[in-house]
């Protein structure tokens, strides 16, 4: 029932970030069941039951990184595209543009990269708690985050100096 109550709690939180790391719905939740699955086999294994939280979305990560590797090995391509409303005021269509401009570049990271970024900035944790999230080292966390966001920065600068409709290729 403890467990119950705190995966409850936890739930829409570990879908959200599985989302932004994985850019998939399915993905993401396959890769929370995976993670609360094994949560449920290895709950004893929480030592201080105030770090739930931090270990739980350590589990998260990990199956993260195995749904992207498993989809990168299938050689899949997912494409989701919506029409902007065209009865939109300016304010929302260039939000929409931004939005978008972002998706773009946040989807030419790795699942690593996206990762970093998601604890860092998404779920604003602190960087030594962000460290022990994805189990590395402060200072290789740090280095990490730096690197996603020059090629997040990169990538958005390509994609800015880009004329003609980019093709998403299979990684």
């Amino acid at each position: 029932e403890a467990f119950t109550a705190l995966a409850s709690a936890a739930f829409a939180r570990l879908y959200r970030t599985a989302r932004l790391i994985l850019r998939s719905d399915d993905q993401a939740a396959d890769a929370v069941q995976d993670s609360l699955l094994a949560a449920w086999l290895h709950i004893r294994a929480v030592r201080d039951p105030d770090r739930f939280d931090a270990w739980i979305h350590r589990i998260l990560v990990n199956a993260c990184y195995r749904e992207a590797r498993r989809v990168r090995q299938r050689g899949v391509v997912e494409i989701q595209m919506t029409l902007p409303d065209a009865r939109a005021p300016g304010d929302a269509q260039e939000l929409t543009a931004v939005r978008d401009q972002l998706e773009r570049g946040f989807r030419r990271l790795s699942a690593e990269q996206r990762a970093v970024l998601v604890v860092h900035h998404y779920l604003g944790l602190p960087d030594a708690e962000a460290a022990l999230v994805l189990d590395v080292a402060l200072g290789t966390f740090k280095s990490r985050l730096n690197r996603a966001t020059a090629a997040l920065r990169a990538a958005l600068e390509a994609d800015e100096r880009t004329t003609v409709v980019a093709r998403e290729s299979i990684a």
